[in-house]
């Protein structure tokens, strides 16, 4: 003995010290904040900037990944207003340029003769010849007006350094020539989103209907007990099919959709919880000290049984994830053009039994590896949390 007391730890300490110590639990964990970085800052990160990561260039789709092409780059008659950032941030841009892809060029002067792109050689090679004037509105000769070369060797300088952009595509492209890359990294916005907003959406009503059945019991809890079980009697996936149907198709109408389902085990356990606990000491005491109900449930009950309930709410993101993949393949949950790694599989899954399979097999892999992760670290929550440890 040193003589030094010992300090004895919080409960949270030791439970974040239990999670620390396990390493797929903080790998998952690093994962899916790793996944939530990118889909929060994507538009400054991914190739693609317009919004939904929908730039088409038809003459460059379904090309390998590493594909590289040169493009010239053509203005627009009537160019987007500047795009103020946080509406960047979270929609895109749209392009000011149009992207055409060729084989070479030859600048003189007054024109630059583009010869488009193809992919397999033929002998009519497909040209197009643009003026100069139209090509020097992108670079710094932008917005100068009437503008001339004094050489063919000029033009041929300025074009190649300011008007042509080489474009590499790590994962090469979709059916309608879109940076996949850029789509995946976009589509996890969707399974995120809905994945946080069902979960909170489940917590707010699982957590009301197992308090108030599990607190008041009686009739109170036969209700709450009986519409727990005809929701849970239910498949999910066709429940939310009907929810979908009857809110209409979009974004939102997925979130709520997926929200709607998923509270039954919430209040389950919710409700259990408090059915061994409402007999408790420090239960009885706010009733003698004349507390109100309500203010025992959120203000001394729940704080005691939230271990079980993030468990769950980790379970539940990764169902959400999945439901929300399943809705969007069968063409019920988001939109085109907006990403989402449910969309893609239905948009590519044709492509498995030609040369282009991973347009399918890559958005599956990323569904599998956040569900895994979220499950992951439902685990590591449950063994850190377990005050039996």
């Amino acid at each position: 003995m040193d003589g030094k007391p010992t300090q004895q730890q919080s409960p949270r300490a030791l439970a974040w010290k239990r999670f620390r110590s396990n390493k797929l639990g903080m790998i998952s964990c690093g994962f899916v904040l790793l996944w939530a970085f990118l889909a929060l800052f994507a538009y400054l990160i991914i190739p693609d900037k317009t919004p939904n990561a929908n730039r088409q260039i038809l003459e460059i789709s379904t090309k390998k990944p590493g594909f590289e092409v040169d493009m010239l780059m053509i203005p627009k008659e009537n160019p987007s207003p500047k795009t103020p950032f946080f509406q960047f941030l979270f929609n895109g841009r749209p392009d000011d340029v149009i992207y055409l892809p060729f084989d070479s060029i030859h600048v003189d002067a007054q024109a630059t003769t583009v010869y488009l792109y193809q992919s397999e050689e033929s002998v009519n090679q497909r040209t197009e010849i643009i003026d100069n004037q139209e090509l020097i509105q992108v670079g710094p000769s932008a917005g100068s007006g009437t503008f001339a070369f004094d050489s063919d060797e000029e033009a041929d300088a300025y074009i190649r350094s300011h008007c042509v952009k080489h474009r590499k595509f790590l994962l090469g492209t979709d059916q309608f020539g879109r940076d996949f890359l850029s789509r995946l990294v976009l589509g996890s916005r969707i399974s995120l989103c809905v994945g946080f907003i069902a979960v909170l959406l489940s917590l707010m009503i699982g957590i009301v209907m197992g308090s108030l059945g599990g607190f008041f019991r009686g009739k109170v809890d036969d209700a709450v007990v009986w519409f727990i079980n005809v929701v849970w009697s239910i498949p999910t996936l066709l429940l939310v099919i009907a929810i979908t149907f009857a809110l209409g198709k979009g974004i939102a109408q997925v979130f709520i959709a997926v929200g709607l389902t998923m509270w039954v085990e919430v209040a389950r356990i919710v409700r259990g919880q408090i059915l061994s606990i409402r007999e408790t000491t420090f239960v009885e005491a706010g009733r003698a000290l004349g507390f109100k109900d309500l203010r025992i449930i959120f203000r001394h009950i729940l704080p005691n049984i939230l271990n079980p309930i993030i468990v769950v709410s980790a379970a539940n993101f990764a169902s959400a994830i999945l439901l929300e993949a399943g809705l969007s393949f069968l063409g019920i949950g988001v939109q085109p053009p907006m990403p989402s790694w449910g969309s893609m599989i239905k948009e590519n899954y044709a492509f498995i039994i030609l040369d282009a399979a991973y347009l399918a097999i890559l958005p599956g892999i990323a569904i599998m590896l956040l569900v895994l992760a979220f499950m992951l670290i439902g685990n590591a929550l449950r063994e850190a949390l377990d005050v039996k440890n």
